[in-house]
């Protein structure tokens, strides 16, 4: 947002310097970011003077030249060479001197002048044109004053230069109520303890009633105020040259004399207004409704827009004028040609402009204000202003009462404050009498005080104090944070529990490790378009979590998977030639099942294309299952996580994968993606996905570290080989070796499986055991009795039957 120093000096006095000012406003929350000098004329003229041509002589190597002597207030005049057909002895003219800077009209370049020749002829500066100083378009000569100011007199006397300095300030959502200079002027009221000085509105009087304006608010809850007034016998023109820089320093173009007015309103008072041709309102009637689903309207930009059943329309008795708190309709603006207006000042509700706002991607200084919460205490105020503007710049009458349809007035807001909870939050006890002060100077009055506290009445155009922590905040940032002095020995009354485990750090962690093996890190939008989730149905994922104020379709949901988001990334990369891909991916799903809301964090890892490239050593491969298992089984290494279990993947999702299950809950789901959701990517090649629940890994790492010394007794490995059903899957054989030979079992791999036709409905298993004792050598005894004791489980539980 951006303020006028010198517009603020009119509210509020300031002798402070603009610096210092951005200092203050810093200090009370609305974050300077800038500060910038505007001038009149760009330049503002330096080193440009008033002279007087005393001889004029042609150049005797150019025709076109001469070469004159101006005097320009200095001991000795200045030898300068001009080309231009008017110049002459005895003009007082414009003269910018050696080391001044012009902006040229036209010119993005500036030029800076220089002690130059000229065919031989020395020249000490320049004598202006009227585009030379940016003053207008003209080139046909030199400017020729008619002045009696002495020679050497700046050009910025002269033209009546002025110059401001525009104060650029973050403004951060929640202060709507210092979106205007008035607002602004509020907080440094509340720090400097000075008066605000606004114009009288007392000289607003009807001075007729030959233009009357029914006003209809059907829809009184997105319009709960609406008021109005008009004015005949207008004559629109350009503004006033103060009107044009104040608006000018804040980066708005002037556009005639009424709509300058509104603005000025909208950013001296954070009160938006419009103005329509009175003569273009249909039946002498204003609606305040909303339309039909569908009803075209063509806006100020020339763009047709389908309205919607939920966008607050002003309308006439016959068509929408204009889209209430947004923006106005081609057709019933202020032209040249408008001789009486309807000036409007409302107060709309903030989530129906917002929403319109949204629809339409519309972001104007109207919309700004609206849907952050105005003033509703301020239209009436805010119309007599702009009424008196009106008649003071283009003329006219008042011919009509000011009709304000305001049913149910926005009451203040109520906060019951107690002052140790002042103390505590603040760290230090103020005085009672400079609390009151402060809050005094921000238009927020006490009632009902004593020893334990008060009640603070805000006003409503503070929609952001509403708690007692809000009051005491407010009390904080005028006090100034800088004065809270840090006690000698810091305390607090909560401390909270360090995490057992540092997600951050582990984070960092895996990353590192996962880039040591050729992934890349990707970070996408949590919001994403509907279709795609919905396509794997409610049951795999729960309802979506919807946006109730989206900006498209495309972004009207939030995420309830990686998939999509990381597939859009593959795709991308895909269609610009980058197929060997390895990627993963920290994010957040959202959740909706049974009215409850939840959010998860993930991790996901995708491969395709390639394993690696090719090289004179080994033929380039596609990547397989086992390439993303690898990776999976790192990362559950890294996490020390051991005793999984397998399970089938959800057969919506993977065309074939595994879910690894700890303690019955899923750990991570990983597998080949079915090729009916990559298609939806427009990616052809396979692609192979990771899901890990990150919360529940986080959940098992533990940082103790636990050393066991290494066995000094030998392995032994025995191997097996038995037939089982087909339906059989080798993780069965593994947990019942395990169950079986708890003591000396240490691990338990397949190097072979075969069916055939021989094996009808069965297929055979060659199993290797690693059996081991850490406290003396293995005897072929203990070793037979182990290896039979497996036989026997496996021959029982399963009907196995041992190859010999």
């Amino acid at each position: 947002m951006k303020i006028s120093y010198k517009w603020l000096k009119e509210i509020i006095e300031i002798t402070e310097s603009p610096e210092e000012i951005g200092v203050l406003l810093t200090g009370t929350g609305l974050e300077v970011e800038g500060i910038e000098e505007v001038e009149s004329i760009r330049g503002g003229l330096k080193g440009v003077v008033i002279g007087e041509v005393l001889t004029c002589e042609k150049h005797p190597e150019a025709d076109r030249l001469k070469i004159t002597t101006v005097d320009v207030g200095l001991e000795q005049p200045l030898n300068i060479v001009c080309g231009a057909p008017n110049v002459a002895a005895g003009q007082k003219v414009i003269v910018a001197t050696v080391g001044s800077t012009l902006y040229p009209t036209g010119s993005d370049e500036p030029l800076v002048l220089k002690k130059s020749k000229i065919r031989g002829a020395v020249s000490e500066g320049m004598i202006c044109a009227e585009d030379e100083l940016g003053l207008g378009e003209s080139h046909d000569g030199i400017l020729v004053l008619d002045t009696d100011l002495p020679n050497g007199t700046p050009a910025s006397e002269y033209f009546g230069i002025s110059s401001d300095f525009m104060i650029e300030i973050g403004l951060t959502p929640n202060r709507a109520d210092a979106a205007s200079h008035y607002g602004v002027a509020r907080d440094l009221k509340a720090v400097l303890n000075r008066e605000i000085n606004l114009p009288s509105v007392d000289a607003f009087a009807v001075e007729n009633h030959n233009l009357p304006i029914t006003v209809i608010v059907e829809n009184h809850e997105a319009a709960p105020r609406y008021a109005g007034v008009t004015i005949s016998g207008i004559k629109v023109g350009d503004s006033p040259e103060w009107l044009k820089q104040r608006l000018a320093t804040i980066g708005i173009r002037s556009i005639n004399s009424i709509v300058d007015i509104t603005n000025f309103i909208c950013h001296d008072l954070g009160q938006p207004m419009h103005a329509f041709d009175a003569n273009k309102i249909t039946g002498n009637k204003i609606i305040v409704k909303t339309v039909a689903a569908g009803t075209p309207f063509i806006t100020l930009d020339g763009q047709e827009r389908k309205l919607s059943d939920q966008d607050l329309m002003i309308c006439n008795e016959t068509e929408p004028m204009c889209i209430a708190g947004v923006f106005g309709g081609l057709t019933s603006g202020v032209t040249a040609e408008t001789t009486s207006i309807f000036l409007e000042s409302a107060y709309f509700d903030p989530a129906w402009v917002r929403r319109t706002a949204q629809r339409f991607s519309l972001k104007t200084d109207s919309s700004f204000r609206f849907e952050r919460g105005t003033d509703p205490n301020m239209p009436l105020y805010a119309l007599k202003l702009a009424a008196l503007l009106v008649k003071e710049i283009a003329g006219g009458t008042i011919s009509s009462d000011i009709t304000d349809i305001y049913p149910n007035p926005v009451e203040d807001f109520e906060v019951n404050v107690k002052y140790r909870h002042i103390d505590r939050l603040l760290g230090k006890p103020l005085d009672k009498s400079l609390i009151k002060t402060i809050l005094t100077g921000l238009d927020i009055k006490i009632q009902n005080e004593d020893e334990i506290g008060f009640t603070a009445i805000v006003p409503p155009y503070r929609v952001d104090v509403q708690r007692e922590a809000d009051v005491i905040e407010e009390i904080l940032r005028i006090y100034g944070f800088g004065q809270i002095e840090l006690s000698a020995g810091l305390s607090s009354n909560f401390l909270s529990d360090f995490p057992v485990n540092d997600p951050e750090k582990l984070k960092m962690r895996l990353s590192e490790l996962l880039a040591a093996n050729g992934y890349n890190e990707i970070i996408t939008n949590s919001l994403t378009k509907p279709e795609p989730q919905a396509t794997l149905g409610e049951s795999v994922f729960g309802n979506p979590v919807k946006i109730l104020n989206y900006l498209s379709e495309d972004l009207s949901v939030m995420r309830q998977t990686l998939i999509f988001s990381g597939l859009e990334v593959v795709a991308y990369n895909a269609n610009r030639r980058q197929k060997d891909l390895k990627i993963f991916e920290f994010g957040k799903t959202y959740h909706e099942l049974n009215g409850k809301y939840s959010e998860k964090e993930r991790l996901a890892l995708f491969i395709s294309g390639n394993f690696q490239e090719e090289t004179w050593l080994e033929k380039s491969r596609d990547v397989t299952f086992h390439d993303l298992a690898a990776s999976v089984n790192q990362v559950l290494s890294a996490m020390k996580v051991k005793n999984v279990e397998k399970e089938a993947a959800d057969a919506n999702i993977f065309q074939q994968g595994i879910t690894l299950t700890l303690n019955k809950k899923p750990l991570v789901t990983f597998g080949l993606l079915k090729s009916s959701i990559t298609k939806k990517g427009d990616i052809k090649a396979p692609v192979y996905y990771a899901d890990f629940d990150w919360d529940y890994l986080l959940r098992q790492y533990n940082y103790a570290v636990q050393y066991k010394e290494v066995s000094r007794f030998p392995e032994v490995r025995r191997d097996l080989s038995l037939v089982v059903e087909k339906k059989i899957t080798f993780e069965e054989l593994r947990q019942i070796a395990y169950k079986t030979e708890r003591q000396l079992l240490r691990s338990v791999n397949v190097f072979d499986v075969y069916e055939g036709a021989n094996l009808e409905g069965k297929k055979s298993y060659s199993i290797s055991f690693m059996l081991q004792d850490d406290q003396q050598t293995l005897t072929d005894k203990v070793i037979e009795k182990s290896m039979q004791r497996l036989i026997s489980t496996y021959e029982r539980e399963l009907g196995a039957v041992i190859r010999k």
